[in-house]
């Protein structure tokens, strides 16, 4: 086989292997870098069963946010607003708009009249059995894995905003996903908490910024974070038992 083949075809097996490695080198460093959070999560937007608009109910009106997502500061979970909450503006706010024709089929179940007299959960028949409509069918945008710890209520009540998860969602038409919310977005603040901290007045205030407050008296946003860091206790944990439990 010599007399056919040069001497050079024997290293053709090695340099196959090394280019292969180089391959499966740059496709491994690509998923690792580009299937991440940053990449596949950030503006997500999904189209919504109801157009809400928030940046006219949270930035023109000023609702505040725990109005719709009243377990914010509550609870471990930011709940998702039931049909009643819509209705109690919108009974009398565009109260036969199409648009919120599902809002209204939730609220008021298979009750034919829809007049605006019933409330979500009212016993039309006298069986106990509550005429409410099925669920409106949001998609979910911001999701941490199953595998992972979040308590909405221990961040909120420590001076985190809605701001620094989910952005201005004041100025979203639409909201997507504006932050990444991957592991290293989680302990960058953790590291460094007094970068987040504002105060407890101004946390569903999404407009505020550091450099003022609520009076527009500057001060040192660096060291005004660290004495509500001290003040307040504020020591998250960066051990991996801290979010996964």
């Amino acid at each position: 086989m010599r007399n056919l083949f040069p001497r050079w075809t024997n290293t053709i097996p090695v340099k196959v292997i090394f280019a292969l490695g180089l391959i499966g080198g740059a496709v491994t460093a690509g998923i690792n870098y580009y299937a991440t959070p940053k990449y596949t999560r950030v503006g997500y937007q999904p189209t919504q069963p109801v157009s809400y608009n928030h940046e006219f109910h949270a930035g023109e009106l000023g609702i505040d946010c725990r109005y719709c997502h009243h377990g914010a500061d509550k609870s471990p979970h930011a709940n998702i607003p039931s049909a009643n909450v819509c209705m109690s503006c919108h009974k009398n706010v565009k109260a036969d708009s199409p648009l919120l024709a599902p809002i209204r089929d939730s609220y008021f179940g298979e009750d034919s009249n829809k007049d605006g007299k019933l409330s979500e959960g009212e016993d039309l028949n006298g069986d106990g059995i509550l005429t409410t409509g099925p669920s409106v069918p949001w998609v979910r945008i911001h999701k941490t894995p199953d595998y992972v710890y979040f308590n909405h209520a221990i961040h909120v009540n420590r001076g985190v905003s809605c701001v620094e998860c989910h952005g201005r969602i004041d100025q979203m038409e639409v909201v997507h996903h504006d932050k990444p919310l991957s592991m290293a977005f989680c302990l960058d603040c953790h590291r460094n908490p007094e970068d987040s901290l504002r105060p407890m007045n101004e946390v569903t205030n999404l407009s505020w910024t550091k450099q003022t407050d609520s009076n527009n008296s500057t001060f040192d946003s660096i060291h005004s974070g660290l004495d509500m860091k001290h003040n307040w206790g504020v020591n998250p944990p960066l051990s991996c038992t801290g979010c996964h439990r």
